[in-house]
This record gives structure tokens, sequence and C-alpha cells, in this order.
């Protein structure tokens, strides 16, 4: 990655339905030539897709959870990462250093909600117990770092 890669990836990160006319005129190159570097970003997995930004209180997910996750020590890692994924409550997933495995990004709409996913991941094969933390609000999430020259 170039200096206009990192230009264009900070560029898209902060709004990425940016026109290929607007990279272009915003880096100082032709649409054709910002349309093959992004292709090529794509393509090496640094862009990894686009999304749109969501409120999760606008769409009823207005309680967000951090669980830790300390895995039994008998459980398959991808049999207990398959069962996780297939929670749609889960937003993230972090596989962690220490006593927890991982780290669980959970939004719900209610408390009760959240009781019974903790619920569901405590009766998971390969979950030796859970550690659940609420979120009174978010004050910001999702800030993406500038990219570093990695020289």
């Amino acid at each position: 990655m170039d200096a206009i890669d990192r230009q264009l990836v900070e560029l898209l990160r902060g709004n990425a339905r940016l026109s290929y006319a607007e990279l272009a005129r915003q880096v100082g190159l032709s649409a054709p030539a910002v349309h093959e570097r992004v292709g090529k970003l794509e393509a090496a997995g640094v862009l990894r897709g686009y999304h749109a930004d969501v409120d999760p209180d606008a769409v009823g997910l207005g309680v967000t959870a951090l669980i830790g996750v300390v895995q039994d020590s008998s459980g398959d890692i991808d049999d207990l990462l398959h069962r996780l994924g297939d929670m749609p409550e889960i937003e993230s997933c972090y596989f962690m250093a220490g006593e927890e495995s991982f780290l669980l990004k959970a939004r719900v709409g209610a408390i009760a909600a959240l009781e019974q996913l903790i619920v569901r991941l405590n009766r998971t094969p390969g979950v030796s117990r859970t550690r659940t933390t609420i979120a009174l609000s978010t004050k910001w999430e999702g800030r993406p770092q500038p990219t570093r020259d990695p020289a």
C-alpha cells in the first residue's frame, strides 16, 4: 500500500459512498485509476466490505453488553466459534489473552432478552462460564484509526 492507497482507504472509511470521480478528485488521479486501485484493495482484503452505520436504538437494540466467555478446557474452539456465530445477538467476537477466551459484544432489545442470551451461552457446549457487563450508554464506537505506513 502506498500513500495514495492509504488516502483512498481513509476517504472510504469516512464515507464509503464516495463516487470514483470524487475519490479521483481528492487524490489527484483519474476515476479509472481509482477504480482499479480500489479493486486491488478489495482483492487484497484491505477493504473487506461496505456497510450502513445504523443507530441500534432506532432498530430496537438499545441494550449493549460485553460478555466475557471462559472456555471449557475440553471444548473444541472451532465448534464453540460456530455456535457463537449462530447467535444473531452477538455483534462482535474477540479472541482474548487471559482467563476469558472470548469477549463478545451483544445487542438486544431488552434486559430480558440479554438474560435469555446469557442462559443460552452458559448452556452452550464449550462454555465454562460467562461474565457480563452492561453498557449504560455509548459515547462512541467504531472510530476509525488513521492508517499507518507499515515501514
